[in-house]
């Protein structure tokens, strides 16, 4: 569903958006330093369930691609649910960790991924299911 009650985001923020989640699962998958996945986790939910508007991170990116006129405005229904994925993708990732068990490596690769191709390409394999379904229920 396209959120018109939501201010569109900015595409090109959200691809720095995605290096950071690159990054957050290379850490957490390469260091000992599990507890990265919280702010993964934070983000995400903050994005995903309250507005992409009120994350700091969010902000600076958004910012930094406006002053550079790199801004691409698109609605923000997609990237909100790609946020609650990795929302809890990273809420998944810190409670494995905290209950030191290794499943929380699963949505940490998932995370690698499908950042790193969102990142490199451009392509948001959450925002494509999100449109997809919506266009199979309208069918």
């Amino acid at each position: 569903m396209l959120r018109f009650d939501i201010a569109p985001v900015c595409a090109n923020a959200y691809r720095l958006q995605a290096t950071m989640s690159f990054v957050i699962a290379a850490v957490y998958l390469f260091t000992p330093y599990k507890w990265v996945s919280l702010l993964l986790a934070f983000g995400g939910l903050l994005r995903g369930f309250v507005s992409p508007h009120k994350c700091l991170s969010y902000k600076l990116f958004a910012g930094l691609t406006g002053k550079f006129g790199l801004a691409k405005l698109q609605n923000a229904g997609s990237k909100m649910f790609a946020d609650k994925i990795a929302g809890i993708a990273g809420t998944a990732m810190f409670v494995t960790w905290l209950l030191d068990s290794g499943v929380g490596m699963i949505p940490a690769w998932a995370i690698l991924v499908f950042a790193f191709i969102d990142l490199s390409t451009g392509f948001c394999a959450a925002c494509w299911a999100y449109l997809a379904w919506y266009k199979l229920r309208a069918a």
